[in-house]
C-alpha cells in the first residue's frame, strides 16, 4: 500500500468513506503492530475526513489511556463512565453527540471541540480501546459517520 491517501476532493461524506475504507483495510493488512495500525487509522481519518481530532483510547486496568491520535493535546487518562470515550467504553456502545455542551460530564480536553463520536473496540466481548472522533463544528456527525467508522472499527478488531 502506498503511503498516500487518495480522497477525492469533490465529493459527498459516504463517498469519501468508502474511498477510504479499503486504504485503510490496505494499511492494516499486513501490519500485525497495534500500534502502528492504531497510529495509520488515526491519520487516515484526520487526513481523509478532514476530522478536527482523532485518536484511540485503549483500556489499561481501571482507565482508557491515550493512545495514538492526530489533532491537538488530548486527556491522557479517563475514567469508565466519564465524558464521552468513558460512557461508550462502560455502555459497549457508540455514543453520537451533536453538541458536546449538551453532553452531561464531557471533558473537555479542547475547547474547541463541539461535537464528537466514540466507538468501543471489543476483543473476546471486551471493550479494549475507543475511538474518539472530534469536531469542531457542531452536528458534523451522522449515521454516515457511525455506519462507516464501526466498518473501520471492524477492521481494527480484526487486529486486537
Amino acid at each position: 500500500m502506498a503511503e498516500e491517501l487518495i480522497i477525492p476532493t469533490s465529493t459527498d461524506k459516504k463517498e469519501k468513506y468508502e474511498t477510504l475504507l479499503p486504504q485503510i483495510e490496505g494499511l492494516l493488512s499486513n501490519e500485525p503492530d497495534l500500534v502502528a495500525n492504531l497510529a495509520n487509522v488515526s491519520s487516515a481519518l484526520k487526513f481523509g475526513m478532514g476530522f478536527f481530532w482523532v485518536g484511540f483510547y485503549l483500556v489499561k486496568d481501571d482507565e482508557l489511556v491515550l493512545g495514538p491520535f492526530q489533532g491537538p493535546i488530548a486527556c491522557t487518562r479517563i475514567k469508565k463512565g466519564k465524558g464521552v470515550c468513558g460512557t461508550a467504553w462502560e455502555k459497549g456502545k457508540t455514543i453520537l453527540v451533536p453538541d458536546i455542551e449538551q453532553f452531561p460530564g464531557h471533558i473537555a480536553c479542547s475547547s474547541d471541540s463541539r461535537s464528537e463520536i466514540v466507538l468501543p473496540g471489543f476483543k473476546n466481548e471486551e471493550v479494549q480501546l475507543v475511538l474518539d472522533v472530534d469536531s469542531d463544528q457542531v452536528n458534523d456527525f451522522d449515521t454516515t459517520d457511525q455506519v462507516y467508522l464501526e466498518k473501520i472499527m471492524k477492521l481494527v478488531e480484526s487486529k486486537l
